[in-house]
Protein backbone atom coordinates (compact mmCIF):
# COMPACT_ATOMS: atom_id res chain seq x y z
CA UNK A 1 0.00 0.00 0.00
CA UNK A 2 1.08 3.46 -0.69
CA UNK A 3 3.71 5.31 1.97
CA UNK A 4 2.63 8.97 2.64
CA UNK A 5 5.16 9.55 5.53
CA UNK A 6 8.04 7.79 7.07
CA UNK A 7 8.20 8.78 9.98
CA UNK A 8 11.54 7.74 12.62
CA UNK A 9 11.62 4.55 10.42
CA UNK A 10 8.05 4.05 11.00
CA UNK A 11 5.88 4.02 7.12
CA UNK A 12 2.48 5.54 7.32
CA UNK A 13 0.94 4.32 4.49
CA UNK A 14 -2.59 5.46 3.09
CA UNK A 15 -4.51 2.90 4.92
CA UNK A 16 -3.43 3.52 8.17
CA UNK A 17 -4.27 7.22 7.38
CA UNK A 18 -7.54 6.41 6.58
CA UNK A 19 -7.71 4.69 10.19
CA UNK A 20 -6.60 7.90 11.65
CA UNK A 21 -9.40 9.93 9.65
CA UNK A 22 -11.84 7.47 11.21
CA UNK A 23 -10.66 7.72 14.77
CA UNK A 24 -10.79 11.94 14.31
CA UNK A 25 -13.96 11.42 13.00
CA UNK A 26 -15.15 8.86 15.95
CA UNK A 27 -14.29 11.30 18.83
CA UNK A 28 -14.96 14.69 17.43
CA UNK A 29 -14.87 16.15 21.33
CA UNK A 30 -11.01 14.66 22.02
CA UNK A 31 -8.33 16.96 21.92
CA UNK A 32 -4.96 16.29 20.15
CA UNK A 33 -3.27 14.52 23.14
CA UNK A 34 -6.45 12.61 24.06
CA UNK A 35 -6.55 10.90 20.15
CA UNK A 36 -3.04 10.58 19.77
CA UNK A 37 -3.44 8.28 23.14
CA UNK A 38 -6.40 6.94 21.54
CA UNK A 39 -3.95 5.90 18.45
CA UNK A 40 -1.08 4.54 20.23
CA UNK A 41 -2.97 2.32 21.68
CA UNK A 42 -4.98 0.93 18.85
CA UNK A 43 -0.99 0.66 17.10
CA UNK A 44 0.17 -0.57 20.11
CA UNK A 45 2.48 1.67 19.52
CA UNK A 46 4.69 1.89 23.35
CA UNK A 47 8.28 2.15 24.75
CA UNK A 48 9.64 -0.73 26.04
CA UNK A 49 8.39 0.38 29.47
CA UNK A 50 4.95 -0.14 28.18
CA UNK A 51 4.50 3.70 28.55
CA UNK A 52 2.45 5.04 25.36
CA UNK A 53 4.70 7.10 23.19
CA UNK A 54 1.88 9.67 22.78
CA UNK A 55 4.34 12.12 22.27
CA UNK A 56 6.22 10.35 19.02
CA UNK A 57 2.40 9.97 17.89
CA UNK A 58 0.98 13.58 18.52
CA UNK A 59 4.47 15.07 16.36
CA UNK A 60 3.65 12.07 13.65
CA UNK A 61 0.14 13.34 13.80
CA UNK A 62 0.75 16.78 13.23
CA UNK A 63 2.89 16.16 9.96
CA UNK A 64 0.16 14.11 8.74
CA UNK A 65 -2.18 17.73 8.91
CA UNK A 66 0.22 19.86 7.90
CA UNK A 67 0.39 17.82 4.47
CA UNK A 68 -3.32 17.95 4.08
CA UNK A 69 -3.83 13.60 4.71
CA UNK A 70 -5.97 14.44 8.27
CA UNK A 71 -7.31 17.49 9.62
CA UNK A 72 -6.93 17.76 13.53
CA UNK A 73 -8.94 19.42 16.09
CA UNK A 74 -7.91 22.82 16.82
CA UNK A 75 -5.33 22.99 19.48
CA UNK A 76 -6.11 23.61 23.02
CA UNK A 77 -3.43 25.33 24.62
CA UNK A 78 -1.04 28.12 22.66
CA UNK A 79 2.89 26.94 21.05
CA UNK A 80 5.18 26.11 23.95
CA UNK A 81 7.04 29.03 25.53
CA UNK A 82 10.64 29.80 23.85
CA UNK A 83 13.28 28.23 26.23
CA UNK A 84 14.67 31.37 26.76
CA UNK A 85 11.07 32.55 28.30
CA UNK A 86 10.79 29.05 30.33
CA UNK A 87 10.57 29.56 34.23
CA UNK A 88 14.04 28.43 35.56
CA UNK A 89 14.88 26.15 38.58
CA UNK A 90 14.71 28.12 41.77
CA UNK A 91 18.01 28.75 43.58
CA UNK A 92 18.58 26.05 46.36
CA UNK A 93 19.60 27.09 50.13
CA UNK A 94 22.32 24.41 50.64
CA UNK A 95 26.25 24.89 52.20
CA UNK A 96 28.49 25.90 50.07
CA UNK A 97 31.65 25.20 52.83
CA UNK A 98 34.64 23.64 51.10
CA UNK A 99 34.64 20.45 51.06
CA UNK A 100 38.41 19.14 50.55
CA UNK A 101 40.74 15.97 51.36
CA UNK A 102 40.85 12.75 49.14
CA UNK A 103 38.77 10.22 47.89
CA UNK A 104 38.82 8.08 50.25
CA UNK A 105 37.63 10.56 53.31
CA UNK A 106 34.24 11.11 51.21
CA UNK A 107 33.47 7.71 51.66
CA UNK A 108 30.89 5.84 51.70
CA UNK A 109 29.95 7.84 48.41
CA UNK A 110 26.15 7.17 48.14
CA UNK A 111 24.34 7.48 44.20
CA UNK A 112 20.55 8.56 44.20
CA UNK A 113 18.71 8.81 41.06
CA UNK A 114 16.53 11.71 41.76
CA UNK A 115 14.27 11.95 38.78
CA UNK A 116 10.74 11.99 39.66
CA UNK A 117 11.45 12.18 43.49
CA UNK A 118 11.35 15.09 46.77
CA UNK A 119 15.21 15.56 45.28
CA UNK A 120 14.93 16.66 41.86
CA UNK A 121 14.81 20.46 42.45
CA UNK A 122 18.03 20.56 44.16
CA UNK A 123 19.39 18.63 41.59
CA UNK A 124 17.71 21.29 38.52
CA UNK A 125 18.78 23.96 40.64
CA UNK A 126 22.19 22.76 41.30
CA UNK A 127 23.15 22.32 37.26
CA UNK A 128 21.27 25.77 36.62
CA UNK A 129 23.29 27.84 39.19
CA UNK A 130 26.82 25.90 38.48
CA UNK A 131 26.81 24.02 34.93
CA UNK A 132 28.24 26.49 31.99
CA UNK A 133 25.49 24.65 30.07
CA UNK A 134 22.35 25.44 32.60
CA UNK A 135 19.98 23.21 33.15
CA UNK A 136 17.20 22.21 30.42
CA UNK A 137 14.72 20.04 30.85
CA UNK A 138 14.98 16.30 28.61
CA UNK A 139 12.61 14.67 26.93
CA UNK A 140 12.25 11.01 25.95
CA UNK A 141 14.30 8.09 28.46
CA UNK A 142 16.62 9.93 31.04
CA UNK A 143 17.96 9.75 34.09
CA UNK A 144 19.27 12.15 37.00
CA UNK A 145 21.58 11.63 39.83
CA UNK A 146 22.91 13.26 43.27
CA UNK A 147 26.02 11.87 44.68
CA UNK A 148 26.38 12.50 48.44
CA UNK A 149 28.89 12.77 50.96
CA UNK A 150 28.89 12.90 54.31
CA UNK A 151 25.13 13.93 53.87
CA UNK A 152 25.86 16.85 50.92
CA UNK A 153 25.42 17.05 47.39
CA UNK A 154 29.03 16.59 45.74
CA UNK A 155 27.98 15.84 42.00
CA UNK A 156 24.93 15.43 39.67
CA UNK A 157 24.61 13.41 36.48
CA UNK A 158 22.40 13.86 33.99
CA UNK A 159 21.56 10.92 30.99
CA UNK A 160 19.27 11.04 28.35
CA UNK A 161 18.48 9.50 24.96
CA UNK A 162 21.37 9.56 22.60
CA UNK A 163 20.33 11.17 18.90
CA UNK A 164 22.63 10.49 15.19
CA UNK A 165 26.05 11.01 15.68
CA UNK A 166 29.19 9.81 12.88
CA UNK A 167 31.74 9.21 14.79
CA UNK A 168 29.92 6.88 17.40
CA UNK A 169 28.41 5.36 14.41
CA UNK A 170 31.63 4.67 12.94
CA UNK A 171 33.21 3.06 15.88
CA UNK A 172 29.58 0.55 16.41
CA UNK A 173 30.23 -0.04 12.82
CA UNK A 174 26.04 0.99 12.41
CA UNK A 175 23.83 0.01 9.27
CA UNK A 176 21.45 3.22 9.60
CA UNK A 177 18.42 0.73 9.94
CA UNK A 178 20.44 -1.09 13.08
CA UNK A 179 20.87 2.32 14.56
CA UNK A 180 17.25 3.65 14.31
CA UNK A 181 15.66 0.31 15.83
CA UNK A 182 18.82 -0.30 18.90
CA UNK A 183 19.68 3.43 19.49
CA UNK A 184 17.45 3.11 22.87
CA UNK A 185 20.47 0.80 24.58
CA UNK A 186 22.91 4.18 24.57
CA UNK A 187 22.63 6.75 26.94
CA UNK A 188 24.41 10.33 26.68
CA UNK A 189 25.78 11.96 29.50
CA UNK A 190 24.47 15.64 28.79
CA UNK A 191 25.59 16.78 31.90
CA UNK A 192 28.11 16.25 34.59
CA UNK A 193 28.56 18.72 37.91
CA UNK A 194 30.86 18.57 40.39
CA UNK A 195 30.16 21.93 42.52
CA UNK A 196 32.86 24.18 42.88
CA UNK A 197 32.91 23.84 46.75
CA UNK A 198 34.12 20.74 46.10
CA UNK A 199 37.65 20.39 45.97
CA UNK A 200 38.72 16.52 45.82
CA UNK A 201 41.66 15.65 43.38
CA UNK A 202 40.44 12.65 41.33
CA UNK A 203 36.91 12.56 42.56
CA UNK A 204 35.40 13.28 38.89
CA UNK A 205 36.95 10.21 37.52
CA UNK A 206 35.72 7.62 40.19
CA UNK A 207 32.34 8.66 39.51
CA UNK A 208 32.28 8.25 36.49
CA UNK A 209 33.79 4.63 37.42
CA UNK A 210 30.99 4.30 39.69
CA UNK A 211 28.41 5.63 37.29
CA UNK A 212 29.45 3.13 34.76
CA UNK A 213 28.85 0.46 36.98
CA UNK A 214 25.10 1.14 38.17
CA UNK A 215 23.56 2.72 35.40
CA UNK A 216 22.54 0.08 33.21
CA UNK A 217 20.70 -1.78 35.95
CA UNK A 218 18.83 1.46 36.74
CA UNK A 219 18.19 1.72 33.10
CA UNK A 220 16.80 -1.70 33.08
CA UNK A 221 14.68 -1.06 36.10
CA UNK A 222 13.10 2.43 35.06
CA UNK A 223 12.82 1.27 30.44
CA UNK A 224 12.87 -1.89 31.19
CA UNK A 225 15.62 -2.68 28.65
CA UNK A 226 19.54 -2.25 29.36
CA UNK A 227 22.09 0.45 27.99
CA UNK A 228 25.09 -1.33 26.03
CA UNK A 229 27.07 2.03 25.69
CA UNK A 230 27.83 5.54 27.05
CA UNK A 231 28.92 8.57 25.27
CA UNK A 232 29.36 12.39 26.07
CA UNK A 233 30.70 15.27 24.15
CA UNK A 234 33.97 17.57 25.61
CA UNK A 235 33.96 20.90 24.47
CA UNK A 236 38.16 21.45 23.71
CA UNK A 237 37.68 25.02 24.15
CA UNK A 238 36.59 24.61 27.93
CA UNK A 239 38.32 21.24 28.95
CA UNK A 240 40.93 18.59 28.18
CA UNK A 241 38.42 15.38 29.52
CA UNK A 242 40.60 14.73 31.80
CA UNK A 243 38.46 12.53 33.66
CA UNK A 244 36.50 11.12 31.16
CA UNK A 245 40.16 9.27 29.58
CA UNK A 246 40.90 8.87 33.60
CA UNK A 247 38.14 6.31 33.99
CA UNK A 248 38.64 5.08 30.01
CA UNK A 249 36.27 6.54 28.00
CA UNK A 250 37.26 6.66 24.54
CA UNK A 251 37.74 9.49 22.14
CA UNK A 252 35.89 8.46 19.25
CA UNK A 253 36.39 12.37 16.95
CA UNK A 254 34.99 15.26 16.56
CA UNK A 255 31.47 16.60 16.33
CA UNK A 256 30.38 18.58 12.61
CA UNK A 257 29.36 21.31 14.59
CA UNK A 258 25.76 21.58 13.15
CA UNK A 259 24.23 20.83 15.91
CA UNK A 260 20.71 18.27 15.58
CA UNK A 261 18.52 20.85 13.92
CA UNK A 262 21.06 22.16 11.22
CA UNK A 263 18.92 22.70 7.46
CA UNK A 264 22.17 24.37 6.45
CA UNK A 265 24.62 21.62 6.81
CA UNK A 266 27.55 24.33 7.45
CA UNK A 267 29.24 24.44 11.05
CA UNK A 268 27.72 27.05 13.27
CA UNK A 269 28.88 25.97 16.60
CA UNK A 270 32.12 24.63 18.53
CA UNK A 271 33.28 21.31 17.57
CA UNK A 272 33.29 18.75 20.67
CA UNK A 273 35.18 15.75 21.39
CA UNK A 274 33.56 12.55 21.25
CA UNK A 275 34.33 10.22 24.08
CA UNK A 276 32.25 6.95 24.73
CA UNK A 277 32.23 3.94 27.29
CA UNK A 278 31.44 0.78 26.24
CA UNK A 279 29.47 -1.40 29.71
CA UNK A 280 29.91 -4.39 27.40
CA UNK A 281 32.16 -6.62 25.70
CA UNK A 282 30.07 -7.66 22.91
CA UNK A 283 28.46 -4.10 22.72
CA UNK A 284 28.85 -4.24 18.89
CA UNK A 285 27.42 -7.57 18.55
CA UNK A 286 23.75 -6.78 20.61
CA UNK A 287 23.77 -2.87 19.13
CA UNK A 288 23.77 -4.55 15.66
CA UNK A 289 21.48 -7.26 16.32
CA UNK A 290 18.47 -7.30 13.66
CA UNK A 291 15.68 -7.94 15.99
CA UNK A 292 17.22 -5.93 18.86
CA UNK A 293 19.26 -7.13 21.84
Amino acid sequence: MEEVLRYRGRSINAGEVESIRQLIAANPEASRLALSKKLCAAWGWVQPNGALRDMVCRSMMLQLHRAGWIELPPPRQGPPKPRALRSKPVAAAIDEAPLRGGVAELRPLEFRQVRRTAAEPLFNSLIEQHHYLGYTQPVGEHLKYLVYAQGRPVACFAWSAPRHLGPRDRFIGWPAEARRRNIRFIAYNSRFLIPPWVEVPHLASHLLGRMAKIISADWQRVYHHPVYLLETFVDPTRFRGTCYRAANWIYLGLTTGRGKDDRTNKANRPLKEVLALPLERRFRELLCRENGP
